[in-house]
Parts: C-alpha cells; structure tokens; sequence
C-alpha cells in the first residue's frame, strides 16, 4: 500500500526523516503505525519568498522502500545488424546502448580520444593556450557534456523517454538523487566514469568503439547512405548511419554541403558568460542566506524582452568554472561546468541574445552557413581582442553597462586570464546594445545582479548548432538521404544532455522498425 502526498519543509529539517514521516502522515490524514516508512519521489526548492522551503513529493508506505532502479540486461549482439554512429556524445552513446537491447550492433565513430586521454589535451588549453581540434571540451568521449556540467533538466519530454535515459545514468554509477532532483545534475568530476563504464558496456556486448576515427567523407548513391570514409585513408559499407557530431563540428557540415546534402539556418543565441561571487547569488536567492549548510548554492533563470528579441540566462553554473572550449585554433569560446558539489567560489551563466539568421547582416536566403559564419566571425573577434590566446576579452558589468573600460578586473575561475577590453566594441553592435539593456532588466528583477563585483567574459557561443539537418518526422532519416539520421544537437533536435539522448534513442527505435519492415518484405 501506498500513499503519495505533497509537503513543504525548511532546509533544516530535510534530513529530520522522523519529521517528514509525521508530516507526510498528517497530511495524509492517516495513521503514523500504518505507513510507517517514506521515500522522497521529487524534490525542489522554492526561494520565492522568505524564508525558503523544499518542496518534496513523498510516498507514505506500509514495507521499507528499495530505491533502485530496474536495471537493463545487455545481451551480445557481435552477430547483429551494424548500424555506425558518427559522435560518441550523449546521443551517440545513448543510440549504442539502445541499438544493443533492440538486438543491433552499434559501430561508434568518435575523432577525439577517450575521457582519460582528453585530460591531457583540456590542460594544454587551460595551461598552454593550445587547441587541438581533434581533442578539446567539445570533441573526445562523452562529447561536450563529459567536461562541461553534467545538468540533466529537459523540457523535451514529449520527445521520448526522459526517465529510461536517467535511469540508464544511474544503471552506470550516477546518484539515485538524479531521479528525485526537479534540477538534476551529476557533475563535471563525476561523468568520465559513468561514460567509461556506458562504453566498457557497449564493448562487453560486442559493440565497437572507435577513437580518434574521423569521418572524412560520406559514400552516397542514389540518395541512400552506402558507406564512410574514416581518417581519409579507409572506407566501411555502412547502411544505416546515425549522425550524432555536436554542434561545434563544422567540417562535418561544410562535408555535407560539399555532398548537397541539404541543411538549414537555425535560430540560436549568442552573448556573454558572466561570473558572480557564488556568495552574492546565495544572498540574492535565498534572502540573506549564505554559506548555509542546509541549502545548495543557488541558481537563477533570467529571461526578458529586448527590441522583440529575446535575451535570457543559458547553462547556469552554481559553484562553477568558466572553461575555454574553442575547437580550433584562432577563436576564442567560452562555456561553464560545476563539479558535483558545486562548490567553487564562483557561479557562472551565459547570458544570451536569440539570433533570427533572417535578420543578421550577412544573411543570404537558401545559405545555411549564415548563422555559423556570424558565429564564427564573432569567435575570432574575440580571439584577436584577447590577444590571440586562449585568454578572454572581459570587462566588469557595470563598466560595460555604462561603456567604461575596466580599470582591473575580479578573480576568475577561467583559468587561461583574461584581458581587459570594452566589450561594446568587440561584441556585434545589435547584441551588445541588447545585452546592456538586459541586464539592466535583470539588476531590476535580481537587485544587487547588475554589480561591479561580476565580470563578463565573452563570447557564449554555443549554445545551440545554427545548421539543422532536416528529416522526416516519421522515420527520423533525412529527408533527401535515406539511411542518414540526424541525430542530436548538431542536427538541430536536442539541447542538452539529456534531450540529446533521448534523441538517440529515438534514431535508434526508428532504424530498428526500418529493419523490421525489410524483414518482413524479404
């Protein structure tokens, strides 16, 4: 028997489980000797007004709860039908392990190294300002999700299956928290052995992982995908492939222009990552609260209107580092991660401008690099102002706001500096202009946001890919190649971690019907 009811609590009584017992109890209007056991479903914090509350779904029960989750069996599949995966980030993977339990034999593809190997080339970039572009915060084992956060929120859910993907996080050695959290996140120093184990899993099936195996050319005839060609000096037939590259991988979309596969500009955003005290948004949050042993370091979401564009906070980091995650040399890209205390001095967030590619000035109908030519015209300007190093274009937010340039500038957690400039005049004129008014807006709606004590860093530029590879709704394959699934962020269809994986285990789904139906014509 059980019993599911809602209750609030304070922070300091979170871990009162006797408290929690008697309240859920009463709320339930039962007997304590009855239910005499709880487990907490959903969890969340509600800091809307003072003094701050959790917020739980608790399950009243007559037996002790097992809070596990219901493990998937992987049987071997060396003798299935392949199916190659372009990109071992959270869709690639997440498309190899679906392929096992349908009964298919995933090839993944990935031209970074695995998650130890990458550690090697993150630290010439924090260290030594050297790109590599075939290893970095963005290409490697786990994509760019495995050094960059870890945060599981989705508003995708009717897409797929959001809780068989979290599930499968914690199948593979993430905390059961995940599945409780309304916010979840595992964490920048917990991934790499979650994604090591999803691959030893994939392999101990009879599954194929492939490193540092770029994809240099798409064999195609007839409209359908025949085969690939890897490092430019082998070709595999390959029937069904799933493109799963990110959205930072620019030589594979010129690859596809150069094929006439067909693309699209895609809306994204582009902007700033500020970097406040973690203290300061503790304070703002949580009215007054700081270093408080009850509560997690707050987070915030800020959204406004600006000329009838759009301007909001993206990936926000509490606890955070800001990390240099440019893919090649002569661009500047910055992004945040926390570990999965979060417990860095420092809360970081991009704060981004929506880009309609109609309406930037280089925008030309029928060319879908618009948006990532502007994108990258962007990354370089701030390359060149930070001195052609890894080192950040930054200015304080109140300098920017008013069009000073900074005298100094705060510490950081961006470990490659930064230099001081005025962003006003390194940042496109439409998104600077905006941004100042938005954070304006934002000081209003956070006081003590807009700060001299917060530094901008710039640029936030991947937020999302600005190409879409469009496919058919039904059978998920491109719409002029068949046997080609698009797949992910860098086709337009996800926008995070685990959006992405859902939608691999859509491609996946979709590929295993297309084989079904062959079957059944033969």
């Amino acid at each position: 028997m059980e019993n599911m009811v809602q209750i609030q609590i304070l922070p300091e009584q979170l871990q009162d489980e006797d408290y929690i017992l008697n309240l859920a109890n009463k709320k339930n209007r039962g007997n304590r000797d009855d239910l005499p056991f709880f487990f907490i479903r959903k969890r969340s914090i509600d800091a809307r007004k003072n003094p701050v509350k959790y917020n739980l779904q608790v399950v009243l029960s007559k037996e002790k709860p097992e809070l596990t989750v219901s493990e998937v069996k992987y049987g071997n599949v060396s003798d299935g039908k392949p199916v190659h995966i372009i990109g071992a980030g959270p869709a690639g993977l997440f498309a190899a392990l679906e392929a096992i339990e349908l009964g298919l034999k995933p090839i993944i593809y990935e031209r970074g190294k695995d998650v130890r190997e990458r550690r090697r080339d993150l630290a010439a970039i924090n260290k030594e300002h050297i790109v590599n572009p075939e290893s970095n915060y963005c290409y490697g084992e786990g994509g760019a999700g495995t050094y960059s956060d870890g945060k599981l929120y989705t508003r995708s859910k009717k897409r797929g299956n959001v809780l068989k993907v979290l599930e499968l996080f914690v199948q593979f050695g993430s905390p059961y928290d995940i599945l409780v959290d309304a916010h979840p996140h595992i964490g920048t120093n917990k991934l790499p052995a979650i994604i090591t184990a999803m691959r030893e899993q994939i392999i101990e099936s009879g599954g194929e992982v492939h490193f540092n195996t770029k994809v240099t050319d798409f064999i195609i005839e007839n409209d359908k995908i025949k085969g690939l060609e890897l490092n430019h000096d082998s070709k595999v037939e390959a029937e069904h492939v799933i493109l799963a590259t990110g959205h930072s991988a620019r030589d594979i979309f010129s690859l596809l222009k150069e094929k006439n596969v067909k693309m699209e500009a895609k809306g994204f955003a582009l902007g700033v990552r500020i970097e406040h005290p973690q203290e300061l948004i503790d304070k703002i949050q949580y009215h007054g609260r700081v270093n408080d042993d009850f509560l997690p370091p707050a987070t915030y979401s800020l959204v406004t209107q600006v000329n009838d564009t759009g301007v909001y906070s993206f990936c926000m980091c509490p606890g955070g580092i800001v990390a240099p995650c440019a893919t090649s040399p002569g661009e500047v890209v910055t992004n945040g991660w926390s570990p999965s205390k979060r417990n860095n001095p420092y809360s970081n967030s991009g704060i981004v401008v929506e880009i309609d590619p109609t309406r930037l000035p280089n925008y030309e109908p029928n060319n879908p690099f618009v948006g990532l030519d502007f994108q990258a015209s962007v990354e370089k300007a701030c390359w060149e102002a930070g001195g052609k190093t890894q080192a950040v274009p930054a200015q304080r937010m109140i300098d920017f706001v008013n069009g000073r340039v900074s005298k100094d500038l705060p510490k950081s957690s961006h470990q490659p500096g930064m230099k001081i400039v005025d962003l006003n005049k390194v940042l496109p004129t439409f998104i600077a202009n905006n941004l100042r008014k938005a954070l304006k807006a934002f000081g209003k709606k956070m006081d003590g946001y807009l700060t001299n004590d917060a530094v901008l860093m710039a640029p936030e530029s991947r937020t999302s890919s600005p190409i879409s590879i469009p496919r058919d709704p039904e059978t998920l394959q491109h719409v002029e190649i068949s046997g080609l699934y698009p797949c992910g962020e860098g086709a337009g269809y996800a926008g995070g971690i685990a959006s992405a994986a859902v939608d691999g285990l859509n491609c996946i789904q979709a590929i295993a019907r297309v084989i079904e139906e062959m079957k059944n014509e033969e």
